[in-house]
């Protein structure tokens, strides 16, 4: 029995050696403009919702969902967030299709994450998909607001909904003809 156990030990370990040797010798590829493979992609996302669901702290969002905070999370989703995650104009974020993984498109696709998850992934960032962690950018109420308006999206009151309005063209000052 002594020697199986043994057996399987030695089996794992010449695995692992084999697993780091393909890595360390650039074997791996590291594209972004590549589709991964499937078994990776499942283990990758399988890992990040297991680590924020046992990570992220058990708390309840404090950003009551009053129509100044949504006004508010729309602005911040707007300055900080569309480049990746879209907006109404552009539900699809163009940068979205060169990133791989694809960053979730909040305008065609609700958040499925609980919101004190979002608010750790917000946070802290996903380590190599392009998330950054805003903790240097934003504050906490700031990032619970963004979180908050994310929550709400379906049903949004139309002032938070005109924060993604396009600005009204500025036109050319007009000067006087000369007689």
């Amino acid at each position: 029995m002594r020697g199986f156990i043994l057996g399987i030990i030695v089996t794992i370990v010449a695995i692992f050696a084999a697993a780091l040797l393909v890595a360390v010798t650039g074997r791996v590829t590291m594209r972004a403009d590549i589709l991964p493979p499937s078994m990776e992609k499942r283990m990758a996302m399988r890992a990040m919702d297991m680590n924020v669901e046992r990570n992220a702290p058990k708390i309840a969002d404090p950003v009551a969902p009053t129509e100044e905070n949504l006004v508010a999370g729309a602005a911040l989703y707007r300055d900080h967030c569309t480049l990746c995650h879209g907006d109404p104009a552009r539900p699809v974020s163009p940068l979205a299709r060169t990133l791989n993984p694809p960053p979730p498109q909040f305008m065609t696709e609700e958040p499925d994450m609980a919101e004190n998850e979002n608010f750790y992934i917000t946070l802290h960032g996903v380590r190599w998909i392009g998330m950054p962690g805003w903790k240097n950018m934003m504050t906490r109420q700031q990032i619970w607001t963004v979180v908050t308006f994310l929550s709400r999206m379906g049903s949004l009151p139309p002032a938070a909904k005109a924060v993604f309005a396009p600005a009204p063209a500025k036109t050319a000052p007009r000067h006087p003809r000369p007689k």
